[in-house]
């Protein structure tokens, strides 16, 4: 014998243990949305504009680091056919002393302020 029509399942009748089990998943999900977009706005953009910012400064540190070799170099070969090889290393050399010595001067009085 075949049986004329399949069997339903029953409808699911919804509790109030299961409504406010709904309820509090509803708000532990906006919750964790709001969270994520107040760390994406507070602390993640700040650190990535952070990130950028030290990393362009590096960039121009190092190109001005560069730039300076090559007119420090370039001075000397044009130093060293007027005063010889040892005249212009020492002029050169007591230039880059001088200078670092004038950069850290001001550089410790503006900490000390």
């Amino acid at each position: 014998m075949v049986d004329p029509a399949p069997s339903t399942p029953p409808p699911e009748e919804r509790t109030v243990i299961d409504a406010v089990a709904d309820l509090l998943q509803t708000i532990v999900d906006w919750l964790r949305q709001e969270g994520e977009a107040f760390i994406q706005q507070k602390v993640i953009l700040p650190v990535q504009r952070l990130g950028l910012t030290l990393f362009s400064a590096g960039a121009a540190a190092t190109l001005l680091a560069v730039g300076v070799i090559f007119i420090s170099i370039a001075s000397l070969l044009l130093l060293a056919e007027w005063l010889t090889w040892p005249g212009a290393l020492y002029l050169m050399g007591g230039l880059l002393v001088v200078g670092a010595a004038i950069f850290t001067y001001f550089k410790a009085r503006m900490i000390q302020k």
